[in-house]
């Protein structure tokens, strides 16, 4: 499908950012002369509205996990107040979750999530927020570092950037099983599954839904990592990022429905050159005969675009499930 090439319409109010840092964290261009991610703000479908059904979002903490033995996370559940438990609902995952949950930021799922299913834009979903796993300094478990954050390794780079079936085995066999187990019917039905994510968690949702088209079929992406940041890390024993689009040309086409977002002013650094990453994997998709759209504007690294396009993204990718 061809690259979306015009920018839906700047609406209205909304600022702030979700964490996006790769881990290690890549160095960021030279800084900017204007902001280029001011002409991005948020729509009415990203603002509470009266009279529309509030979701719950719950919060929970996974203190160990059988793939990635040694880290913990948080992760939380979005229910619609559509949900009654008759039908299986649809699912969508969102990587980095705890900041796709607020009710400010750039993304507010559980506020946008609310607003389309009252409307009828897409169908009754239940969202999944995860965190990448974390271990704490076993010599300061409760220490933190100068800027704040807590001491410790997060798993980060390790679970996203990694093109192989180790997180989609993580999210399939453990997340939704325990997501399921707070008493949820998830349907399994590919086509009413949907994956999200920012920067390697951007490559992470598309590596989810490549190795597992059985699990799922629909991925929003922004500003995503599709450079060489584990063969970097690893001097080439991983498999990069950067080599998705060739695997996407070489192998038969999936049943994979994509809509990603990059900006002309993002990372340039060691790893590669995300807009020309990008740009490369539409390219692929396209000569695949992929089911996508490419947006592709003039932001940093940065969620503020994305955050706008988010409603509009799920109006098109669920467009023809209800």
């Amino acid at each position: 499908m061809s690259s979306l090439r015009t920018l839906l319409p700047c609406l209205l109010a909304g600022l702030a950012s979700v964490a996006t840092a790769q881990t290690p964290a890549p160095k960021a261009n030279a800084a900017p002369t204007k902001d280029w991610n001011a002409q991005y703000v948020l729509g009415p479908d990203s603002q509470e509205k009266a009279n529309v059904p509030k979701g719950v979002v719950t919060k929970f903490r996974l203190d160990d996990s059988k793939t990635f033995p040694g880290y913990a996370r948080d992760w939380a559940l979005y229910v619609p107040a559509q949900y009654d438990g008759k039908k299986e609902a649809c699912l969508m995952v969102f990587q980095d979750g705890m900041g796709y949950i607020g009710p400010k930021g750039n993304w507010r799922v559980s506020t946008v999530f609310d607003n389309l299913i009252a409307e009828g834009k897409m169908p009754v979903t239940i969202a999944l927020f995860i965190n990448p796993g974390f271990a704490p300094d076993k010599n300061n478990p409760n220490g933190k570092g100068k800027d704040g954050k807590p001491l410790g390794k997060s798993n980060r780079s390790y679970e996203y950037d990694n093109v192989t079936d180790k997180y989609p085995t993580f999210l399939i066999d453990e997340m939704i099983p325990l997501a399921e187990s707070k008493g949820y019917k998830i349907s399994k039905d590919p086509l009413r599954r949907a994956i999200g994510g920012a920067s390697s968690g951007g490559i992470c949702a598309f590596n989810v839904a490549w190795q597992r088209p059985d699990s799922f079929s629909k991925v929003f992406t922004t500003i995503g990592s599709f450079t060489n940041i584990r063969g970097v890390i690893s001097k080439g024993a991983e498999v990069g990022g950067n080599q998705f689009p060739q695997m996407v040309l070489d192998a038969p086409k999936k049943n994979i429905r994509i809509f990603s977002q990059d900006g002309s002013h993002d990372l340039t650094n060691e790893y590669g050159v995300w807009p020309e990453a990008n740009q490369k994997m539409a390219d692929a998709w396209k000569a695949k005969g992929y089911d996508h759209q490419f947006v592709l504007g003039e932001g940093t690294h940065d969620g503020r675009h994305g955050g706008m396009l988010l409603p509009e993204a799920l109006k098109w990718l669920w467009r023809d499930v209800r």
